[in-house]
């Protein structure tokens, strides 16, 4: 599966969150200020499409787009991807590396230990 540039995650994202959408309306929901261009949300969108990851249903020349690789498929393989390139594809390195750089809350903390246990 191909990884997404940073704009393509984030214009996934809505996607996702919309489960189907037209361009105006995934521009309504970025949360940047001010809004990209319209040609250029729909510029993106059909790159997505190109890639695989959104499939649309056509309304005349006007197009509702929905996802077709779900937000845990890609969540999935973007993430062993990670732990391949930067973890030396051990679990442990990860687990290790956020309780070294991320002050987790007692919390968090009881959490993880619960996880862990029950698997």
């Amino acid at each position: 599966m191909e990884e997404l540039t940073r704009t393509e995650e984030r214009i996934m994202q809505v996607i996702w969150d919309l489960k189907k959408a037209f361009v105006k309306d995934i521009i309504e929901h970025l949360d940047e200020n001010p809004k990209p261009p319209y040609t250029t949300v729909s510029s993106v969108v059909r790159i997505l499409e190109g890639k695989g990851f959104v499939g649309h249903t056509a309304y005349g020349k006007t197009h509702e787009y929905f996802p077709v690789v779900s937000k845990n498929e890609y969540r999935k393989n973007h993430f062993s991807g990670m732990v391949k390139d930067y973890f030396d594809g051990k679990a442990s390195n990860v687990l290790s590396f956020m309780l070294r750089e991320k002050k987790l809350s007692k919390k968090e903390l009881d959490y993880l230990r619960k996880f862990i246990d029950a698997h």
